[in-house]
Formats: structure tokens, sequence, C-alpha cells
């Protein structure tokens, strides 16, 4: 039997982040929207951010994906989705406060002390620095070296397009140790608090998305910031890059079904040649296809969600809803900015801005190339089989 039913805790935990998106973040959206045509700060200031994160904890919203022995929610993966998808309604770049990196949790008790308690508490921000001006897609490229120096390591390379980079105060730095082996037991996880001395420059995007560079030139670890083992980093790397990847066009999801009715709106009250644009036998079929669109991502992201929730390997789904998600939201908010004409092309309305912010789903944390060779490699290897997805 295939039960597509969401539990009764999901549905509840769907229509309590529902409530909060629309009572506390919606209504930011007009201010958000005047500082960035400002050229103000964007999104929410830190401040503001962690007063809405507290709001939700008084609430017990704190730690979506956190286990619960260190305070979170520990929420399964469908519910986790659902989350997203809530939260995506709104462009407000809000997040629910009380995570860490995946990775993080391999941290002895020293560095958890250190690191991940303080992490899970707000007390410290940390960024994942892998990616270099050489090795985007291609992360066993990396060229970021560190050497023993005594009873410490040296660190020296650059690291770039870094999320929250430039305002973290530790790194999560994978520097090559043993060039001979590289990626296959030659690479190193190390955590690196700002004080070490690295520094980080702001990179500007066409979206809201603010990624810095980060640039290592003689800096000191000691050996107690290792992370896991020596030359075990690049599994560590992958457990990061492949924590979650149907968490990504869930949140587009939601921005879409946001767009799509604004859209149905649009269309209903703007009139042309005497009648509703909703008459328009072009306006319709775009619409259609947006809903057609929409609910097929709904399913591509929800099974991958309950394949990881399972314990299956997920990561053939995940980049099937990785790659749909990323192509069908920025057709889908093509076609609402088109529908709106003019207006939707201005900063007056949100559609230019989740225009630009769903451009991105195309390209980081896997570009469609890559979800594209990841899923002819796994069809043409036999990993996977046509007509498998439900066996």
């Amino acid at each position: 039997m295939v039960d597509f039913a969401l539990t009764e805790e999901q549905r509840e935990i769907r229509s309590w982040v529902r409530t909060f998106v629309e009572r506390e973040v919606m209504p930011l959206e007009t201010e958000v929207l005047r500082r960035e045509r400002r050229g103000e700060t964007h999104g929410l200031t830190p401040e503001e951010l962690r007063d809405l994160q507290l709001l939700a904890k008084r609430s017990d919203f704190w730690g979506i994906l956190t286990p619960t022995e260190y305070g979170g929610m520990g929420l399964d993966p469908v519910s986790a989705a659902l989350v997203e998808i809530e939260l995506g309604r709104s462009f407000v770049p809000f997040r629910f406060g009380g995570d860490a990196d995946n990775i993080l949790y391999h941290a002895n008790a020293q560095q958890r002390e250190r690191y991940l308690l303080p992490t899970i508490a707000g007390e410290r921000v940390s960024c994942f620095a892998i990616t270099e001006p050489g090795a985007g897609s291609d992360a066993k490229a990396i060229r970021t070296r560190a050497h023993r120096d005594g009873a410490d390591w040296v660190i020296n390379g650059e690291k770039t397009f870094i999320t929250r980079g430039h305002e973290a105060d530790f790194a999560m730095v994978f520097a090559v140790t043993d060039p001979a082996k590289g990626a296959n037991g030659g690479v190193t996880c190390f955590l690196v608090d700002r004080e070490a001395g690295w520094r980080s420059e702001p990179i500007s995007t066409m979206g809201e998305w603010g990624p810095a560079s980060l640039v290592f030139e003689d800096v000191r670890v000691p050996e107690a910031n290792v992370l896991g083992e020596v030359g075990r980093g690049f599994e560590l790397a992958m457990q990061w890059i492949g924590k979650g990847r149907y968490l990504l066009p869930a949140r587009a999801l939601g921005a879409c079904e946001r767009l799509l009715a604004m859209a149905i709106e649009h269309a209903r009250t703007r009139e042309t040649f005497g009648a509703p644009l909703a008459d328009r036998q072009a306006i319709q079929w775009m619409i259609a296809d947006s809903q057609v669109e929409i609910e097929a991502l709904r399913l591509l992201v929800l099974h991958a969600a309950w394949q990881v929730g399972h314990g299956r390997d997920s990561r053939h789904a995940q980049s099937i809803a990785k790659l749909y998600g990323g192509v069908k939201a920025n057709e889908i908010v093509d076609r609402v900015l088109q529908i709106h004409g003019g207006m939707g092309y201005t900063r007056e309305l949100p559609i230019e801005r989740w225009y630009r912010e769903l451009r991105l789903l195309r390209i980081y944390e896997g570009t469609d190339e890559i979800q594209r060779r990841t899923i002819a490699r796994d069809l043409l290897k036999g990993h996977v089989t046509v007509g498998s997805t439900l066996s």
C-alpha cells in the first residue's frame, strides 16, 4: 500500500510554521524591500533574526534537525522538508535557530564544548570552507595546503564563495595534508578560529546570498583542532554536501507556491482590453503548467526525504529533486514575472527578488550539470535502474 498522508504531528508542525511565517515573518517583507531599494542591509539584521529565533524557541521550535540530546527537535526528514516549504513562502531570509553543521557532531569532547555546543546555542557562527577559485564542483581539486610544524599545522590557501564566511568566528577548513594521496586519504578538516589570523572579504552577487572569500597565510592551528581524523577530511566534506540536498528544492517549492498564488490573484484582478487576464488562454496555460510542476516537485522532495528517513541511499533521489526544483523554480518565477508585466520587473514587488534568488539554486551545493552527471552515472553504472523508484 502506498500512503501519501502526513502524520498528525507533521500536519501540526506544518500548521504552526505556516502561522509563524504569516504572523511574524511576512509582515517584515515591506521593510526588507525598502532596505534593499535603498542599498541598506539585505534581509534581516542579526538582532532581528535572533529575536525571531528566540520567539520561535518559546514554542520549542529550536534546532529543527538537532538531536534531542543536544536540546533540538530532532525532526524526521519529511517534517524538516515541510518546515522548509513553509519558510520558503516568504523571501525574508529567516531560519530557526539551534542548528549546527552535521559534521560538527564528529567533534571530540573538548571540541564539543568549544565549538559544537556554542554553535547550537547560537553563541558562535561557523562556515564550511572547501570551495576554492579553482575547485568548485570538483572538490577534489582543492589546493589549500596544511603542513606540520612542531605541535601545530600551518595552513596556506584561499577559499571562495563561502556562505557566512564574513560573519563566522570559526571555519571548518579543508586542506591537503598529503598531496600524494589527495582526496583519497590526504585531505584533513581543521576547526580554525578567526583569531588564528585568517581574513575574509565579502563577494557581491546578483542576489541576496552574501558569500565571502577567505585567505589563509601561515595560519597556525594546533593538533587539537583537527576535526575527525587526519586524512579523512574529504569523507566529512561529502557528508556535509550530501546532508540534505532535498531541503534546497523544498524551500524553492514554498516560494513557487506563493508566487503562483500571486499570479492567480493578479490574473483575476488585472484587466486588459475589457477582460481579466484570467480569461486569456496564454495566461491560463502558464498557471496550469506551474501548478503541474509544483505538484511534481512536491512528490520528488518528499520522496527523497522519506528515503532519508528510512535509512535508504537517497543520493539519486535528492539529485533528481535538486535538478528538477532548480530548473522548474526558475521557469515558474519567470512566468509569474511575465504575468505581472512591467510591475513584476520593478522592486516594488518581490518577484524580481525571487527571480534573482532562485537562480542560485541551479548553481550552489551541486550545479545542474553535476546533478545530471550523477543521475546519468547512477543509471549507466547500474547503481539504480529505470522504474525502481518504489522498489
